[in-house]
């Protein structure tokens, strides 16, 4: 059972991502106001799995992997040597095995990148996603609709929960992830679609750019250290574990550097951008001050966005998307302290 199976006749997928079940402006509408539940087709999960595995990827992750609870979900970073972002990962644990979760379109690559450093290790890497699909669910019903599921709900915001082989993840107070084995997916489908609204994958884009999670995708591969994307404010680095790719310069920005750019939230008026796209601040004329992280659609026209920024463009005049001369960007709140 595949998610195509499931969805409205005439629902295409693009790059993986269900635009919309119906109405785009509505879904996200409903995504705002009430509860959404969402085909998670975007992302993809492998499986490192063998008695190595934790210091497999201990070793190569900005997170603290070995020390990773049963119970517990976390953010995490894999870097080059020069210290910039390949991939950002969300991982937890499924019985013997650590699950890293990433955009589908680098799934493929990251799994033969990481495969690379297996060497001798005593682990495998696969990709489980066909034979482990997720759903997101978000809102004020969703935890009244996994408990007429029958699913359990974590306690607590980046917790998972796990029973007859469903894993709940909780990645804020009203947004959860459930990864289920496929011959599940139909009637999980049904009984949690029964309290929520359908939506498309931007829907689910959109709840990371308002809880300011940096999604890594193949146009911004090494375009960030870790830092600026706020990954050491949103968890998803650990100062005091060992080496890692990249470590030495991820410390160095901590601890001795001075950092110039930070990922922001934002409005413009105008269709969203592709991540990747440059910014441009009025005191650095035509030279581009940072690029667009993610961005989707606005239910009210627009787009909002996630975009890294040179720190002082943003008090220096407008910034502008594309060109010095493009749309406007409006800055929003972050859900965190960016500590300027």
């Amino acid at each position: 059972m595949t998610f195509t199976d499931l969805l409205p006749a005439g629902t295409v997928a693009n790059d993986g991502q269900f635009p919309a079940m119906q109405d785009a402006a509505a879904e996200m509408r409903a995504a705002h106001d009430a509860t959404v539940l969402v085909p998670l087709s975007h992302l993809s999960r492998l499986h490192a799995d063998g008695e190595d595995a934790s210091a497999f990827l201990h070793n190569l992750l900005t997170q603290d992997v070995k020390g990773l609870p049963a119970d517990t979900a976390r953010l995490a970073g894999f870097c080059s040597a020069k210290g910039r972002l390949l991939a950002a990962f969300t991982i937890w644990r499924e019985g013997s095995a650590v699950v890293v979760q990433l955009p589908t379109a680098l799934a493929e690559p990251m799994r033969r990148k990481l495969s690379m450093y297996v060497l001798r290790s005593k682990v495998t890497l696969s990709d489980s996603s066909a034979a482990r699909p997720a759903l997101g669910l978000a809102g004020g019903n969703a935890v009244a609709a996994l408990h007429a599921a029958g699913l359990p709900v974590p306690a607590d915001v980046m917790t998972a929960a796990s029973a007859d082989d469903v894993t709940v993840l909780r990645l804020a107070e009203d947004r959860f992830e459930i990864v289920l084995p496929a011959e599940r997916l139909a009637s999980l489908w049904r009984a949690l679609s029964a309290h929520a609204t359908p939506a498309g994958t931007p829907v689910w884009r959109r709840f990371d750019i308002r809880d300011g999670l940096v999604s890594v995708w193949p146009e911004t591969q090494e375009s960030f250290v870790p830092q600026m994307v706020n990954f050491e404010l949103t968890g998803g680095v650990n100062f005091k574990k060992g080496c890692y790719p990249g470590q030495e310069i991820v410390a160095r920005t901590q601890y001795l550097g001075k950092l110039k750019r930070r990922m922001y939230r934002a409005q413009a008026d105008c269709l969203p951008p592709p991540a990747g796209t440059p910014v441009y601040g009025a005191d650095t004329n035509d030279q581009a001050c940072g690029e667009v992280v993610d961005a989707v659609a606005h239910p009210d026209g627009g787009c909002e966005l996630l975009a890294v920024i040179q720190m002082s463009s943003t008090t220096a005049g407008a910034v502008k998307l594309a060109s010095p001369d493009g749309a406007a960007l409006t800055l929003l709140p972050m859900p965190y302290s960016l500590g300027e």
